[in-house]
């Protein structure tokens, strides 16, 4: 039986990112979270009877965890919690386990009207499943699904921009003091670990990525913007349509700690800030009914052999905004 109430979420590094605290949106954000919440209580049954969404979610991440495994040879919760809570299976799982077992956890991030956006999304990155662009580091595996707040029917035709910074730190698409080396501009032309997919009619995308290392001030996370009504442009970008969330998915701090002790990540002799200490998780996760850390299972015996981390995500379709950026990628390559 799947849980468904759980479903109520090589350089020197940048020197941190910088956000105005807003005490009247934080108080705008719970509120929303409290009803989306309930409103996903609710949604149990109609997910249940809706011609086996969740089954087919099951069986289909078993069998993408199965696929990359082969290809490499081989509840609701606040803040405290969700810290004090693995998202990493102890049971004794393999490749054998049934999906009802593997995947009975089904954990939901309920999404904020508008949470910190971070001042490095770069609009017009590639419609793209690989993001990697040969990055070094633990690859990973990333499933999004994405389900209306609203109705409980999952959301086709959404398109999620993810982004997040390399094994030491450091973003592509931009220059900027502290992201690296700040005289190599090409740097505005890279695009690794960014890019955009759309959801499938059980509202999934999938991502290959690589496990996002740390810099200053900021726990290791990704960032996400969900885009609704978006149109494709000839040269496989969006444009138009409406932005109906901004916000942030993190991982457990024990597997942060494992993938940060290996190579390239242990190189980054910036001082990690932990989950616990991270203002933004704090946010995210200080709700009833948010939980935006990925479950996840070993792909093969140890890291190098990479993740696939998955989290099912409730939108508001009828919000939207105006997220602020600094840089863009044009076909003209990235600009300031």
């Amino acid at each position: 039986k799947v849980a468904l109430a759980g479903l109520v979420s090589v350089a020197l590094a940048h020197p941190g990112e910088h956000h105005q605290h807003n005490q009247a949106a934080d108080l705008s954000k719970r509120s929303f979270k409290q009803h989306a919440s309930r409103g996903l209580a609710a949604c149990a049954e109609k997910l249940q009877a809706r011609g086996g969404v969740m089954e087919r979610a099951a069986e289909r991440r078993a069998a993408l965890v199965n696929k990359h495994r082969k290809a490499r040879g081989l509840i609701t919760r606040d803040t405290d919690s969700v810290l004090n809570t693995s998202h990493h299976s102890s049971e004794q799982y393999t490749a054998d386990t049934p999906a009802s077992v593997l995947f009975a956890s089904n954990n939901t991030c309920v999404l904020s009207p508008e949470a910190e956006i971070g001042p490095y999304w770069v609009p017009g990155e590639f419609i793209r499943s690989d993001l990697t662009d040969d990055q070094p580091g633990v690859p990973i595996i990333l499933e999004g699904q994405f389900l209306d707040v609203e109705t409980c029917e999952p959301i086709q035709g959404l398109y999620w921009d993810i982004w997040n910074c390399n094994s030491t730190g450091v973003y592509s698409g931009l220059v900027a003091t502290g992201n690296g080396d700040s005289t190599d501009l090409s740097n505005y032309n890279a695009t690794f670990l960014r890019g955009v997919q759309k959801s499938d009619e059980d509202g999934v995308v999938t991502f290959q990525s690589v496990f996002p290392g740390h810099y200053d001030g900021r726990t290791t996370h990704h960032h996400i913007v969900a885009h609704l009504n978006a149109t494709v442009l000839p040269n496989n970008t969006l444009t138009g349509g409406t932005v109906g969330h901004v916000g942030q998915l993190f991982w457990d701090q024990d597997i942060i700690d494992a993938v940060e002790a290996t190579y390239p990540y242990n190189t980054n002799n910036i001082t990690q800030t932990p989950n616990a200490d991270d203002r933004v998780f704090a946010t995210e996760s200080a709700t009833d009914g948010s939980d935006p850390v990925f479950e996840y299972v070993y792909l093969g015996s140890d890291l190098s052999e990479g993740l696939f981390g998955w989290v099912t995500i409730a939108v508001n379709t009828s919000a939207t905004y105006d997220p602020t950026y600094s840089f863009v990628y044009t076909a003209n390559g990235g600009v300031a």
